[in-house]
């Protein structure tokens, strides 16, 4: 399983905000902010920050992907 914030980096853009800017609204660490860059998994509490940020849902800041695919 492959986890993708490409949605959090979509409404970032669509926010006018840059990383370093979600770093000092939310509070997060920029360590953080690279875990999520290199697809890593964080905790539900720093997603609910940045949901409450930006006035949004979980499902619209990452998704998740099988990569443990199995051919039949």
């Amino acid at each position: 399983m492959s986890v993708s914030y490409n949605g959090l980096w979509k409404l970032l853009i669509d926010h006018n905000m840059k990383k370093m800017d979600l770093i000092e609204r939310v509070g997060i660490s920029s360590s953080t902010l690279a875990k999520m860059s290199k697809g890593e998994v964080v905790s539900l509490s720093i997603l609910e920050k940045i949901c409450e940020e930006l006035d949004c849902d979980f499902g619209d800041l990452v998704s998740c992907r099988n990569t443990n695919v199995s051919k039949k």
